[in-house]
């Protein structure tokens, strides 16, 4: 079992990270969260998990802290909720908003979420009310690059995370025109259209 990862983030975007440590490549989805902390770095460490959804289909996360880890892995356990979705949460909540709704029984927040139905929200509430600790994270962090870049990062990002490529593009023109969201902050960007598909 890999644990972390340290070395050159030589590819990253709003929902994936490559880091080249001894000529190796590991490609790894992460989270808003985590893309928030590592965006400006040229190398970095990201604690790894994988999923898997058949014995010779893994998916490999990376997190910029183990805090963050540690939340993926409750929420994975939750039947009901795979990689994707707990991925999906953490890039549309911070940490500490997921442990409050949890804490809190706030089966609505949670069903915010795209691809969180009523009883999987509850599910998650029954499991794992009590169980979370503070969780930090969620640092968000304004961008300064061009209005056009944070509009193709926050695309790529969604069809990264499986929504086709023209409900994307409508669900981030809806945040833009509709909700007013400012793409100087692509994470604030992405959260938005998220919310679009349901």
């Amino acid at each position: 079992m890999i644990n972390y990862v340290t070395g050159n983030l030589t590819s990253l975007n709003p929902a994936f990270a490559i880091i080249e440590t001894n000529g190796v490549g590991y490609g790894l989805y992460i989270s808003l969260q985590t893309y928030s902390l590592i965006q400006n770095q040229t190398t970095s460490k990201l604690f790894t998990e994988s999923v898997y959804i058949r014995d010779d289909n893994p998916k490999h996360y990376g997190f910029a802290t183990e805090e963050e880890r540690d939340l993926f892995r409750k929420l994975i356990s939750v039947s009901g909720v795979g990689g994707a979705s707990a991925i999906l949460m953490l890039s549309s909540l911070s940490a500490p908003e997921i442990a409050g709704a949890i804490n809190t029984a706030n089966v609505t927040m949670l069903k915010s979420i795209k691809g969180i139905g009523d009883k999987t929200a509850q599910r998650i509430v029954v499991d794992l009310k009590g169980k979370l600790g503070k969780h930090e994270g969620g640092i968000s962090q304004i961008l300064t690059t061009s209005y056009n870049k944070n509009k193709d990062e926050a695309l790529m990002a969604l069809t990264t995370l499986g929504f086709p490529k023209i409900a994307a593009e409508k669900a981030i023109e809806k945040a833009i025109k509709q909700q007013g969201v400012n793409t100087d902050n692509v994470e604030q960007l992405i959260k938005q259209a998220l919310k679009n598909f349901n």
